[in-house]
């Protein structure tokens, strides 16, 4: 399959840019950390009847790790299937792609083989990397899978990227996204201006800033001939939870009748965010958070992680306490509790 020319799909890149809340899916374990099937379906069922254009499994909230403990072609198969349940194709598949060129190549081949759209492509293992062959590696992928470009942040295993990489990025046809996650607001310029420079309007803009992401979808970016730069949607680990109440955020933003209002509302975002994501402890916990939130709803049975290490921070779980308290219209509680049968049936 070459997807590097016109053959790229039209509804694929109509769909990015119309704009979608899409969760990057957390890992169901049990308490021996082996795979939680049943409550793995129940978090994508959640995440499609919430109203989730899309899911990115296989992402940094899976945990990279299922790549080494043989997790990855199961996970990304369970996604496929509870998409398929009822409209194939209505959920978009976004699959993480990993590793140096020769793993990345075979994660394109899988994700391609089970159904999935496009490849979100992590380049924190090419570290040293020039610019050229990181754009060769992701040259390689693109003849595989649309690409679906990711800034991940250093803190949690990305490299920087700078100007001149996503201006030659935009060169690949087959790009039909970029998640932007630096959480720094410089690089993130660094990418709407190239998107701007490149003249492309058919690469959607994703939010990945979890800090940020009201003010990312408000803000028009310098453009181009007077034409500025907007982010459609999100790719978010803060949307794998209170999803409900994400696609109702988004839907806001397309239609803003109150700036001011919204951008309120970004702070409160920012703030759960930062106890969700464990920001005081450079985000050690994260990925323990959002399961934390998970587990209080009732879809997840605890926080487990592959790495036993990785858990709450000291004081996190408070955190977590007070920004529930502080924020009960960020949630979407009754929403689970109405419908959390079903989806582990």
């Amino acid at each position: 399959m070459n997807t590097t020319d016109s053959a790229t799909p039209v509804r694929l890149r109509s769909r990015l840019l119309s704009g979608l809340v899409i969760p990057a899916h957390p890992l169901a374990l049990n308490a021996a950390r082996k795979l939680d099937e049943r409550r793995q379906r129940a978090l994508t069922r959640y995440y499609r009847d919430a109203g989730a254009g899309g899911v990115a499994v296989g992402v940094h909230t899976t945990q990279f790790a299922i790549r080494d403990v043989g997790l990855l072609e199961p996970v990304l198969a369970l996604a496929t299937d509870v998409c398929n349940e009822r409209e194939p194709g209505a959920l978009l598949k976004i699959a993480g792609i990993c590793g140096p060129t020769t793993q990345a190549t075979r994660e394109a081949e899988l994700a391609v083989a089970l159904g999935y759209d496009a490849g979100l492509v992590s380049l924190a293992a090419l570290r040293d990397a020039s610019n050229n062959a990181l754009i060769a590696h992701c040259r390689t992928i693109a003849s595989v899978i649309p690409l679906f470009g990711f800034y991940l942040q250093p803190s949690v295993g990305g490299r920087p990227l700078d100007y001149e990489f996503w201006r030659a990025f935009l060169e690949i046809e087959s790009v039909v996204a970029i998640k932007v996650a630096p959480f720094n607001r410089y690089q993130t310029l660094d990418v709407t201006r190239a998107v701007a420079e490149s003249g492309r309007s058919d690469v959607a803009l994703y939010t990945g800033n979890d800090d940020a992401i009201v003010a990312d979808l408000l803000t028009e970016f310098p453009g181009s001939d007077g034409a500025p730069i907007r982010f459609s949607g999100g790719l978010l680990g803060q949307w794998a939870v209170w999803t409900k109440r994400a696609v109702e955020v988004l839907d806001k933003v397309k239609a803003p009748d109150d700036h001011m209002a919204l951008l309120a509302l970004g702070a409160q975002l920012t703030d759960a965010n930062a106890a969700l994501f464990d920001a005081r402890n450079a985000f050690a916990g994260c990925i323990a958070g959002i399961h934390e939130v998970l587990r209080r709803q009732g879809l997840l049975e605890g926080i487990w992680c592959l790495d036993p290490h990785e858990a709450l921070s000291p004081g996190q779980s408070e955190e977590i306490d007070r920004v529930l308290g502080a924020y009960p219209d960020l949630q979407d509680d009754r929403f689970v509790a109405e419908n959390l049968d079903r989806w582990m049936a």
